[in-house]
């Protein structure tokens, strides 16, 4: 296979939007527009005629150019409509130019990577099959997740779908743990704008016995899997469980479709515990550093 090094205004965006649409990995992630708004501009590898694509999100910090992963953005790497292998992989990121001396980035759950000066490691996301019907997807709940699903309904928790773009944001900044910088917080803005305009987002809420938003949550598809993007819940909601009678909700009214959830991972582990509470299993996916940096400056990242 031939790998090209293409700039951003190059990339025919028709042929890689078709190759991630068409790939036996794709994802939301890795379409053009949704690239657009996380990244601004991105440049990318691709192989023969858009038959393998490999998205490069850079930046520069003090004249060096590096490559890395950007926010709502869990898993990228290589994408194909052929069958991929680690040797493909290799091959890719071996052609990432020179010119990124850093490359700090998340590959996906189908491919692996194994190559002489990169440092991979795995790291995991919990995803969750809705092929089956309700009444199983629930009688795999965890015990402690039986249990917080009964306290939302006896809380008074009510839970609707189709909440607005600007009532979602608004309740995300006021809540969320850790504070998303304004420009953050637009370009989350601008992806749930986008994938509601388009039917591939949803939006749900969870109101509290007093009609109070407590709870929301945005779930985005594309390519057979709906991910669980973002979310927030208000003190009242954390005390109500309000999430958890939300993706109770979400999955009661996704059950027996050809979806996956993706929740995403998190290396906290009572988040980890919360999405395995609803029967969620971990999936590996790596993630791939390498440091070309001249010394002293090799040694003061990994």
């Amino acid at each position: 296979m031939k790998i090209r090094y293409i700039h951003s205004a190059d990339i025919d965006v028709a042929k890689w939007d078709s190759c991630i649409s068409g790939s036996v990995n794709g994802i939301v992630y890795a379409y053009s527009w949704y690239l657009d708004i996380v990244a601004g501009q991105w440049d990318a590898l691709v192989g023969d005629n858009y038959d393998a694509v490999f998205p490069l999100v850079s930046a520069q910090k003090y004249g060096i150019s590096y490559l890395y992963q950007p926010l709502f953005t869990q898993q990228l790497g290589l994408f194909s409509t052929k069958q991929l292998n680690t040797n493909t992989v290799n091959a890719f990121l071996s052609a990432i130019p020179a010119k990124y001396r850093y490359i700090n980035i998340n590959l996906n759950t189908f491919t692996r990577a194994s190559l002489l000066g990169a440092a991979v490691n795995s790291r995991v996301t919990y995803q969750l099959d809705l092929i089956e019907p309700f009444r199983v997807l629930s009688s795999r709940y965890s015990a402690n997740t039986k249990r917080n699903v009964s306290k939302s309904v006896a809380y008074g928790v009510t839970v609707l779908k189709g909440g607005t773009v600007d009532d979602f944001i608004a309740f995300k900044k006021e809540h969320e743990a850790v504070p998303i910088s304004p420009a953050n917080l637009n370009k989350l803005r601008m992806i749930i704008a986008a994938a509601t305009g388009s039917g591939q987002g949803e939006v749900y809420m969870a109101y509290s016995n007093r009609n109070e938003l407590c709870a929301a949550a945005f779930f985005i598809r594309s390519n057979g899997k709906v991910i669980y993007l973002s979310a927030a819940s208000s003190p009242q909601g954390k005390g109500s469980r309000a999430m958890f009678g939300l993706i109770d909700c979400f999955l009661m009214q996704n059950s027996e479709s050809r979806l996956v959830l993706d929740f995403e991972g998190s290396t906290i582990p009572s988040i980890a515990r919360f999405y395995a509470g609803f029967g969620a299993t971990p999936s590996n996916y790596d993630h791939v550093r390498i440091n070309r940096l001249p010394w002293p400056l090799k040694l003061m990242l990994p």
